[in-house]
């Protein structure tokens, strides 16, 4: 009996929907995600234990270097963006952003740090980190990266430390927590002091509705003097790296803004450790966790995929690539990571 399909539409019904299967596996692979009590067995019985790998971190910052050039390109520079350039909008298709006589003289010269990097902390604002004991870790660091202007106050000082270097600052806050600086920029500039002398780190050219936040917060900061430097993202880096960890098996509308500066740490450090990476509900301990360890919020994963991202940075603390901590800092004369109650592992994430 003959295979062939007896009429031609249904036989191209069945091609196309192959096709679409197929599509489908390779947009979102069938690999599983690992829950919860999954992922706490694998932190708890490999989080103690960490070796440095230095030829796992030369073999990712040549991968990273590969696909996105963080050293060049992880900020807006006059070297990388001169008058006439077309920044296209990373998170908006068929948008861009002509570089001009108004905006050049805005941009650093070039790569303002001073590379390598060696030893890097790169902060997120988990719940994970109340009571972590991580702020004299963090402080020891050659260069402290934060995430969106968290709160560096005497309360939370133990647990996040003190020191600044890099620190983002989404538009969104800007809007939200100063009124877009359509009417004060006091409270602003104030409240920029907690970072010391270092660089604030915008995605102006990112999306259009955060263009106009971050122009604004540039001027506010220079008129009164601050010691900050304003760096605006580079589209094309953060496009590129959005591609870097899709193929990784992290599939979102847009990666979180730690995710960002792990990659970039991973690409201009010599050693990165990662504090507050922690997507879920409960901690490492079972007990409640808040969305940030300023806040009685609980997690949420409606904008960026949090626990794909903790598995990734997981896999990497594994191989002895970047350093996390979801735990407990130690004290300072006792070894090990993290303080979790050991039970029986069913295997390794991924």
């Amino acid at each position: 009996m003959s295979g062939r399909c007896p009429r031609t539409r249904p036989c191209a019904w069945a091609g196309l929907c192959v096709l679409l299967v197929l599509c489908w596996l390779y947009v979102f692979p069938a690999s599983r995600l690992p829950g919860y009590e999954e992922i706490l067995d694998e932190v708890s019985r490999l989080g103690p234990v960490w070796a440095r790998n230095r030829t796992g971190i030369h073999v990712y910052r040549k991968l990273l270097t590969d696909c996105c050039d963080p050293r060049r390109m992880f900020a807006v520079t006059k070297e990388n963006s001169p008058i006439g350039k077309v920044l296209w909008y990373d998170g908006e298709l068929y948008h861009s952003h002509t570089v001009s006589n108004d905006t050049y003289p805005l941009f650093v010269q070039d790569n303002p740090l001073r590379l390598p990097l060696k030893k890097c902390a790169v902060v997120g604002n988990g719940g994970v980190l109340r009571h972590s004991g991580c702020g004299r870790d963090i402080d020891d660091s050659d260069f402290v990266m934060r995430c969106n202007l968290p709160p560096l106050s005497k309360e939370y000082m133990e647990d996040v430390g003190t020191r600044t270097h890099l620190v983002t600052a989404n538009p969104s806050i800007i809007e939200k927590r100063f009124q877009s600086l359509l009417w004060s920029r006091r409270a602003f500039v104030d409240s920029m002091r907690a970072y010391g002398a270092g660089y604030v780190y915008m995605p102006a050219f990112s999306m259009r509705p955060g263009t106009e936040p971050s122009l604004r917060a540039y001027y506010a900061l220079a008129d009164a003097s601050s010691n900050l430097t304003m760096l605006f993202a580079h589209p094309d880096f953060l496009r590129s790296v959005g591609k870097f960890w899709k193929g990784r098996g992290v599939h979102a509308r847009r990666l979180s803004t730690g995710l960002f500066l792990v990659s970039l740490a991973l690409g201009v450090c010599e050693e990165v450790t990662a504090y507050g990476f922690w997507p879920f509900a409960a901690g490492p301990d079972r007990r409640p966790v808040s969305h940030h360890y300023y806040d009685n919020i609980l997690p949420y994963t409606w904008f960026h995929a949090m626990p794909e991202e903790f598995v990734q940075l997981w896999r990497l603390h594994t191989s002895g690539t970047l350093r996390m901590r979801v735990g407990q800092c130690p004290p300072r004369d006792q070894g090990g990571d993290i303080k979790i109650p050991q039970r029986h592992s069913r295997g390794t994430i991924g």
